[in-house]
């Protein structure tokens, strides 16, 4: 979960230099600590003694930045020091066109794991699933890699090849996939009607124009449907996240109160997004469709309609990330993306390694590739079809217990 914000950010950087050249300008409070002090002092000897006995000549700008990573990686699998390349293709990622393979990555358990593979991209195409664990990038162990060093390795010029070595559930070895990378373009949201008055939207990741993306796809799916709109399937399955922001305005066009996600941090004090009645869709029937590939901010939006019972969730449990990164850039333009805080549902449900267990459970046959390939052999949208079609049949569902109602209690 990326939440963009603006600082300074470079104290620890400057208080760093400015022990290597040898002016102390230490702030009142940090001199009082003798730990942090002594600590620091070991520091700098370190970099001096590397600098003068290491085998080979080494630039103090990269052990500085080798420092900063080391504090980064001990954090957790999501925080990281961000080069000004690096910071770059992030940028550019949240807008929706980026070079690489087409797959959201994270580390699980200390592997190296597909969070979700991006529709209609090269791992897409190659099959590679949520949840395969990445052992090796071209040849070379990942086990110890920070997870932007593993970005780094997997993206590069289109038309180039890079194999990577899984280990799936079904694989009794290793197997391993070359894949040619391509530029990746994502359209975020995708539509169509699926029978006369039945509408399916598509949200492939959370960007910046997310939200503006789906409801101009629920005005043209109402044209479509002149006599009226019976019931709406909502597909979250492999959507690997994106912006907080967005995932909330998407959870607002079905909610007209309440809180949508509360974000906390640290500190005692929590921050709270809400629903607003502007702008609310009809209460038509709603399924949404997740699985072990939705993560994220995908879990937000899952996660709140669930606890309104504003909808039915189908499929698989998702992925069970849910924390948020806030992006800080640096004055070099370098950044780093830390976790600052962790998100919980309207009832108080944290989302992170738990994930969200679907209303119904569909056990799947094919893998997430196969499931979404054709509309006919989709069992999870087939489904979706079948129960809006008994819930606009039943009228009353909308206003029984499970129909969006009062805000629920926050579970203690």
């Amino acid at each position: 979960m990326k939440l963009s914000k603006r600082t300074g950010g470079l104290v620890l950087l400057w208080f760093v230099l400015g022990l290597l050249l040898g002016g102390l300008c230490v702030h009142r409070g940090l001199a009082r600590s003798d730990e942090v002090y002594e600590r620091l002092k070991i520091f700098t000897e370190v970099i001096d003694l590397i600098k003068k006995n290491y085998v080979e000549e080494v630039k103090t700008k990269e052990l500085i930045e080798g420092a900063i990573e080391g504090m980064l990686n001990s954090l957790d699998p999501h925080s990281a020091y961000l080069t000004p390349d690096m910071f770059k293709e992030l940028q550019v990622e949240t807008k929706g066109s980026f070079g690489g393979l087409g797959i959201e990555i994270g580390i699980r358990d200390g592997v190296l794991t597909v969070i979700s593979p991006i529709e209609d991209t090269p791992a897409w195409r190659a099959g590679i699933k949520a949840g395969d664990r990445i052992i090796k990038i071209n040849g070379e162990p990942t086990k110890g890699l920070s997870l932007m060093e593993c970005v780094k390795r997997l993206r590069g010029p289109k038309g180039t090849k890079v194999t990577i070595t899984i280990m799936r559930k079904e694989f009794t070895e290793p197997k391993d996939f070359t894949i040619v990378r391509d530029i990746i373009k994502i359209k975020s949201v995708k539509y169509k009607t699926l029978e006369k008055g039945y509408i399916y939207v598509k949200i492939l990741q959370f960007q910046e124009n997310t939200s503006k993306e789906f409801a101009a796809a629920i005005d043209k799916l109402k044209e479509e449907n002149p006599e009226g709109v019976k019931g709406m399937v909502l597909d979250l399955r492999n959507n690997p996240g994106g912006l907080l922001d967005q995932a909330v305005e998407i959870a607002d066009f079905f909610l007209d109160h309440g809180v949508i996600v509360s974000v906390k941090g640290r500190k005692a004090e929590k921050m709270e997004f809400r629903a607003k009645e502007e702008g609310t869709l009809p209460l038509w029937p709603l399924v949404v469709l997740v699985n072990h590939g939705s993560a994220s901010a995908s879990e937000i939006v899952a996660g709140a309609i669930q606890d309104y019972g504003r909808g039915i969730i189908l499929g698989r449990k998702t992925f069970g990330k849910g924390s948020v990164q806030t992006i800080i850039p640096l004055e070099d333009g370098s950044g780093l993306r830390l976790t600052t805080a962790r998100y919980y549902t309207p009832k108080g449900r944290s989302i992170q390694d738990h994930g969200v267990e679907p209303d119904i459970v569909l056990k799947e046959k094919r893998g997430p590739m196969r499931e979404e390939k054709e509309e006919k052999e989709d069992i999870a949208l087939q489904k979706a079809l079948e129960l809006l079609k008994g819930m606009h049949i039943f009228k009353g569902y909308l206003t029984s217990e499970r129909s969006f109602g009062a805000p629920p209690k926050e579970e203690q």
